[in-house]
């Protein structure tokens, strides 16, 4: 019977882990704690990986050994897993407390952050050197709202 329960509890804890985990880019309470610049960096080292990941990919197509199968398959999560990074940061983090309706500038900066978004959805979809770099130019284009304060 005790073998029974600690194979039940096994199989408890791997689902528990592979269920999808929900991450916030930070607290959506008004803490007062910014550092948009090292959020603007981190998107940028997302971009950065999304496009490794597509040289990578692209160096991997038609081979078919298994362990190169083995890493486009891990090449083509890291690309999603870090896209859908950017997208998280910029609505989680950017778009529900930086972004706000009273800025002078608000539509363009809303049309920028939402063009990031739109940018890393493309880089999920498509394993192209273009929609990569396109995603990374859309980050660079929200710098100049984030500069370096330090």
């Amino acid at each position: 019977m005790r073998k029974f329960h600690h194979v039940a509890f096994l199989m408890i804890v791997g689902l528990m882990l592979s269920l999808p985990q929900t991450v916030f880019a930070h607290c959506q309470v008004p803490c007062g704690i910014y550092d948009d610049y090292a959020r603007v960096k981190g998107m940028m080292e997302d971009a950065a990986t999304v496009k490794k990941s597509v040289k990578l990919l692209n160096e991997l197509a038609g081979k078919t050994d298994v362990q190169s199968q083995q890493q486009f398959v891990r090449w083509v999560n890291t690309k999603e897993m870090h896209a859908q990074k950017v997208i998280s940061t910029i609505a989680d983090y950017f778009l529900t407390q930086r972004v706000k309706a009273s800025q002078e500038d608000y539509v363009e900066r809303l049309t920028k952050h939402h063009a990031v978004i739109v940018a890393a959805m493309k880089a999920k979809q498509n394993a192209t050197m273009e929609a990569a770099e396109a995603l990374e130019k859309a980050i660079m284009a929200l710098e100049g709202y984030y500069p370096h304060e330090h």
